[in-house]
């Protein structure tokens, strides 16, 4: 796949995967695991706590069977989305969900400046056409609302796209922080929740519309 087209400077092949296999029969069987270890999801899970607010409506974006929200806050609805449907099916904390190939058609299904906030857990790394996505996520928001953009150092290696497997941590920070400007996000703050050095590490990257 060409690079991003938000972006020219990134070389042919930067957003190509190792698989470039339908992601829909990648994603087929469900997995019912989580993707960081427990302090770094207690870690997200504190992070949501302050960053999303109680009561708003709040997209999760490439979700699975858990969320990671706090059990204790309610939120007038949470909106999952992925690509698998068993997994969303067995989400507690989801109201409404709903399958997509952002890869494919980056336009969600959503109206515009109906969300409150917007979170990606350890997803970023798998999207081909970012700014597109993330464009669109700004789309739906409120104004002012944040979008919360998360990553440790673990992926499914053969669908993360090459400019994050071919970089490093500091570089993956500069990337979203990149993807989130190109998309029209301002007001950017970067969270170093986890070290990794006792643990996964967990970054946080937050922009608003």
């Amino acid at each position: 796949m060409p690079a991003d087209n938000a972006l020219p400077n990134f070389p042919p092949g930067a957003f190509a995967k190792e698989d470039p296999g339908d992601d829909a029969d990648f994603y087929v069987e469900a997995r019912l695991v989580t993707h960081i270890d427990d302090a770094a999801i207690a870690a997200l899970t504190g992070f949501y706590r302050q960053a999303l607010p109680p009561g708003g409506v709040v997209l999760d974006l490439m979700s699975s069977w858990v969320s990671h929200l706090p059990d204790e806050v309610a939120y007038g609805e949470v909106i999952g989305h992925g690509m698998n449907a068993e997994e969303l099916a067995a989400n507690p904390r989801l109201d409404r969900w709903f399958i997509q190939d952002l890869n494919q058609d980056p336009v969600l299904p959503l109206a515009e400046a109906s969300l409150d906030a917007a979170m990606i857990c350890v997803g970023v790394q798998y999207l081909q056409q970012p700014v597109a996505v993330l464009a669109d996520i700004a789309r739906v928001l409120r104004p002012g609302a944040p979008l919360v953009i998360s990553f440790s150092n673990r992926c499914f290696p053969t669908k993360a796209v090459a400019v994050w497997r071919n970089s490093g941590p500091q570089s993956h920070t500069r990337l979203v922080d990149l993807y989130l400007r190109a998309a029209g996000f301002a007001a950017i703050e970067i969270h170093r929740l986890l070290d990794g050095r006792d643990s996964d590490p967990m970054t946080v990257v937050v922009g608003r519309t």
